[in-house]
């Protein structure tokens, strides 16, 4: 408030436009405080300069230390950078906003157009590190006490356009509201300029108005003439936003922030919600700030099943339209949600108002998102150039659960006014073109760990954000499309083609490729003569060739002697999808009629793809492909694991039912050796399969094609139909399970529980058993015979110990505190992890400061560190006043004690309590955003798949129906579908990479959750244990140490696959 002894009015309109929280007061209050020091607001920077000489007021000189700090930085150029350039700006959202502040700095006379009248958005975004520097640095917390305040760093939409407004108004940018822009109204004559093309009939000076850029930040929906827009599409992703009144109570501050929960990583959350509320969700966030704002993402069935939507419609549109949601029950979908997170601690929930005064909850689609093609433009009419650059949505949508909308769209604003800085320096159009799209070639890949460190550093220039810069990675020759000189095209809006985040790798490029390949693969083995992709392989002898070549250890030629040709190619497909990660497309009775010779060519190229680099010498594989098949190897063996580790716990319960889909072929036990003994023949997987069981669903019985066909338990389903059962979401290997009881398949979510075991009801992911890494099965010498965990293998030898299943008694997990297994005398082991098993889990722990239980500290050090805090707290009034008091737990607040010393952090920040909490949320957070990164572009694949697989079929019904096409055209289709095959294959494996990620954040979450288990028991005092305390307690440790171990066999399967990978390059092997 003003000085009790002012009786300047300027003083008083000065306080009134720094406390204003509504658009309209705060600018009549700059109008007012413009009037009193006889200023006509909107006069560039020039106005800055005069409002501060003539304010002479306490309450302002901090504020503009901060601002002339930013300006008088040596790129403004003392504010005549761009004196002579004027320009517009079209949106007053937080981007246009920032740009039209930078350009204002720069001396361009800027005008900015904004089609609303008021800010009404109260959704909360996310703040990187340098923003939030970015924000103090122009006086945030002049204008807004209580920015980042809390345990996470946000700020509401609406709170961030009212601060940047009024940073835009004393620096004189001019602000015109309720004005739409419709388009560009170029230049009729030469020496005249470009116009905006306004809705209502806009003022005469406005209308007049003659620009040389244009800034455009107006929204995802809309985009300038010319750009072309790209779009990236997903699976069905619906989000819903709720907004509900922060009323600022004792009790509401002491309800801690959720900085994000996905059901990737953490299932048993979703389970408990899915239990009490019927609610089902992919993910949830809570940011306390001016409302109490939450975001979720549902599923569709839940949201028809609890009558949100009326009729499912495939159309996204229509789907998430007015006329098909029901809003009470909207209301109370996220309500009931809010208050389960919570734990029911906000109390009452009440709705905060939107803009048009209802309840502030809406369902939004996210499938799809867009991104523009290029970010600038230059268009020029009777030798008149205009400058066109993209900020914000309009630019590139954001993907919300990432957090990144405002931190790239602030990059963008700065390398956008960058631009035009060059722009009004002279430089040419196409060399300003071609380094704003080598800077913004960069902005996907934005994170704040690969920006520079020092954010106090971050300014207009390029060099002072981005690392290894190269503002010359577009050559002017590669933007001549981008500077248009004739008419205008319009935007188009195009499919995202890109299947995959990477190109596929050792593509069969031809059939005789494929062929020629193979033949070097199988030649010198006796009885094998491959002359061509179809009655070669017929008698399985080829096949078997092919996987011994890659894996000798399983099998000697001779054995192959005396075995049908049904039971050579049963045990290859096998071998083959157990041990080499190739998945079958065709079964082995197709293989040997010869029914289906396109499926035998697309299988044959999967092993191309994967081993294309593979010496053709015998004995020179080791483990795994060095690529392709690894991940997808791995997860196979882990599916088998979960599956026999089911078919145990389960096995006396289903009373004798065979299940609708029977599973036991493809789950030998361990013991089962792959070569039949001669009484005793060895019963191929598919044998009660007909020869064309693979052209069949297993579920829905309709037609597969072959780009269709998925693989899953030795039966061939739709992608499309291999879904969980109750919520039919995408199932991914090693995350669901076929229930014994009805034959269906389920994720672990939602997969119904037989109730005979008590401690088996709550199963998820984090109490998955992974196939352990090991010499046994990862052996360094390809000789060496390999005994499997879930399939097949030779009889181990006496001093080969046989494989068993994590499951193990007490003595067992005693003894094995690592994954070394007993290996064999004469065998090399594999080269170690970089990291032990006790090492992983302290620095696991402590990196998400979830401590083992260290040693209390004495009273004493406790009270040094207090005092400590309260000499630190008044050290800086400004930037911690009015911060929240965040409450912790007594265990959490012991165990920030104990982190404190241990790991020095107190001498860094006397603020220990805050800090050490705020980081401990931000790796939360950054989980939270790994997990939404993977969940994205899973579902992204899933799109290309679909795409992939329409693709395939409409070439594989040409190749099957039209019999008297020439043959140049049925060997041209062919290629295509090859190609097709290949893309689909290596989405696949990017597909069991992103999986095999997935499986780390469950382990992750498990090892938190029992941290915080043991812990409780840990700091009790050992004389009021209880004899139930001890026997929980070292049931956790024991849980501790298994999950400690699962994560160890995942860097060990990295690090075999990284020397695998080494050892197959070039100049390395020999």
């Amino acid at each position: 408030m003003a000085s009790p002894t002012s009786t300047n009015p300027a003083h008083a309109h000065f306080e009134s436009f720094l406390q204003a929280q509504l658009c309209q007061d705060v600018l009549s209050s700059f109008q007012g405080l413009c009037r009193a020091l006889g200023l006509e607001p909107g006069g560039g920077l020039s106005q800055y300069h005069k409002v501060k000489a003539q304010l002479n007021y306490w309450s302002a000189k901090s504020l503009w230390a901060k601002l002339d700090k930013r300006a008088n930085q040596p790129v403004y150029q003392q504010g005549r950078a761009c004196t002579s350039t004027k320009c517009l700006v079209v949106g007053a959202g937080p981007c246009g906003l920032r740009a039209a502040v930078e350009l204002a700095m720069l001396g361009a006379r800027v005008v900015l157009v904004e089609k609303r009248t008021k800010f009404s958005r109260h959704n909360v975004l996310h703040l990187w590190p340098f923003t939030i520097h970015d924000l103090r640095a122009l006086g945030a917390k002049k204008f807004y006490g209580r920015f980042c305040t809390g345990s996470l760093d946000h700020i509401s939409i609406r709170q961030l356009q009212l601060l940047l407004l009024k940073v835009a108004l004393l620096l004189g940018v001019e602000i015109h509201w309720g004005v739409t822009f419709t388009g560009l109204q170029p230049p009729p004559k030469k020496g005249s300029g470009w116009r905006a093309q306004l809705q209502p009939s806009p003022p005469a000076q406005l209308a007049k108005y003659e620009f040389d850029v244009l800034i455009s930040a107006a929204g995802g929906k809309f985009v300038p003439e010319g750009f072309t827009v790209r779009e990236m599409r997903g699976k069905l992703a619906i989000g819903i936003t709720a907004n509900f009144v922060n009323g600022r109570t004792v009790e509401e501050t002491q309800v801690p922030e959720i900085s994000g929960v996905a059901r990737i990583y953490n299932q048993s959350f979703f389970q408990s919600l899915l239990k009490a509320t019927g609610i089902d969700l992919e993910n949830i966030v809570y940011y306390k700030d001016d409302t109490h704002y939450f975001v979720m993402t549902a599923k569709k069935q839940c949201l028809l099943r609890l009558g949100v939507l009326h009729q499912d419609w495939p159309d996204t549109e229509r789907l998430l339209g007015s006329a098909n949601v029901v809003p009470e029950a909207l209301q109370r979908f996220a309500r009931a949600a809010a208050d389960f997170a919570t734990h029911g601690k906000l109390g009452k929930l009440e709705f905060a108002q939107d803009a048009h005064g209802r309840p502030d909850v809406s369902a939004f689609d996210f499938t799809s998102m867009m991104r523009a093609e290029s970010s600038a433009r230059v268009q020029e009419r009777h030798g008149t150039r205009l400058l066109l650059g993209l900020v914000g949505d309009c630019l590139v949508e954001p993907f919300w659960p990432l957090g990144t909308g405002v931190a790239r769209g602030f990059l963008a604003a700065f390398d956008a006014a960058w631009m035009v800085k060059q722009w009004a320096e002279g430089a040419g159009p196409l060399e300003v073109l071609a380094e704003r799209e080598s800077l913004y070639q960069l902005l996907s890949q934005t994170s704040p760990e690969n920006m520079h460190r020092n954010v106090a550093q971050y300014g207009l220039d390029p060099a002072t954000r981005y690392p290894n810069l190269n503002l010359r990675a577009v050559t002017p020759s590669q933007v001549r499309d981008l500077y248009d000189v004739e008419a205008k095209e319009p935007v188009q809006r195009m499919s995202d083609r890109t299947d995959s985040g990477k190109p596929a790798t050792g593509a069969a490029g031809s059939q005789e490729e494929l062929l020629r390949w193979c033949q070097e693969q199988t030649a010198g083995y006796p009885g094998v003569h491959v002359t061509d992709l179809s009655s070669s392989w017929a008698d399985g002898l080829a096949l078997c060739a092919l996987v011994h070549r890659l894996r000798p250890a399983l099998l000697e030629p001779s054995e192959l002697q005396g075995m049908g040709a049904l039971e050579a190619t049963s045990w290859a497909l096998k071998m083959a999808e157990h041990e080499l990660g190739i998945t079958p497309v065709l079964s082995a009775q197709a293989m040997v009629a010869g029914s289906d010779p396109l499926g035998l060519i697309a299988y044959l190229s999967h092993f191309h793809s994967a081993f294309k680099s593979i010496p053709h010498n015998p004995g020179s594989v080791s483990q795994g492909s060095p690529g392709t098949a690894s991940a997808v190897l791995f997860l196979g063996k882990l599916q088998r694991t979960l599956q026999r580790t089911r078919t145990q716990e389960n096995g006396e319960d289903t009373g004798g039912k065979k299940p609708r889909l029977e599973v036991e072929a493809e789950t030998p036990s361990t013991e089962e050796p792959p070569v039949p003994e001669p009484d005793e023949p060895m019963a191929p997987p598919s044998q009660q399969q007909d020869a064309s069981a693979e052209d069949l669903c297993a579920l829905c019985g309709q037609h597969l094609y072959i780009l269709e066909r998925l693989c899953a338990d030795g039966r061939f389903f739709h992608r499309s139909c291999f879904r969980c059962h109750t919520c039919e979401a995408t199932l991914w290997p090693g995350g669901y399970r076929q229930h014994p009881g009805d034959g269906y398949f389920y994720c672990l979510q939602h997969l119904p529980q037989t109730g005979h075991k008590e401690d088996s009801s709550d199963r998820g992911p984090e109490s998955q058993d992974l196939p352990m890494l090991s010499e046994n099965n990862m052996p360094s010498d390809p000789a060496t015979p390999v005994a499997l965990h879930q399939g097949t293998g030779p009889v181990p030898s006496p001093s080969q110990p046989t494989r068993r299943l994590i499951r193990l008694s007490s003595p067992e997990r005693q003894r094995l505190s690592s994954l070394h297994l007993t290996p064999d005398p004469e065998m090399e082991p594999p080269p170690k992890p970089p990291r032990s098993c006790s090492a992983l889990a302290r620095q696991a722990l402590e990196a998400s400061f979830k401590g083992w239980g260290m040693p209390v500290q004495s009273p004493q050090v406790l009270e040094a560190m207090k005092k400590g805090e309260e000499e630190s707290s008044s050290s800086s009034e400004e930037e911690t006043e009015d911060e929240e008091d965040v409450p912790l737990d007594s265990d959490m607040e012991q165990f920030l004690w104990n982190l404190a010393k241990n790991s020095g952090t107190m001498n860094n920040y006397p603020t220990w309590r805050r800090t050490l909490l705020r980081r401990a949320k931000e790796e939360e957070m950054k989980r939270f955003c790994k997990a939404q990164a993977i969940q994205r572009r899973l579902n992204e694949i899933e799109a290309a798949l679909r795409e992939l697989e329409a693709r395939g079929t409409e070439l594989e019904l040409a190749l099957r129906s039209q019999s008297s096409s020439p043959k140049k055209q049925k060997a041209l289709w062919v290629e295509q579908l090859l190609q097709l095959v290949q893309k689909k294959n290596s989405l696949v494996a990017e597909e069991a990479e992103l999986m095999i990620t997935v499986q780390e954040l469950n382990l992750e979450e498990k090892q938190w959750q029992l941290d915080q288990e043991l812990r409780t028991y840990m700091n009790r005092e050992e004389t009021l244990k209880t004899a139930a305390d001890r026997q929980a307690e070292d049931q956790v440790l024991r849980k501790l140490l298994d999950v400690v171990n699962q994560r160890d066999a995942l860097i060990r399967f990295q690090e075999e696959r990284r020397l695998s990978e080494l050892a197959s390059e070039p100049g390395v092997q020999g």
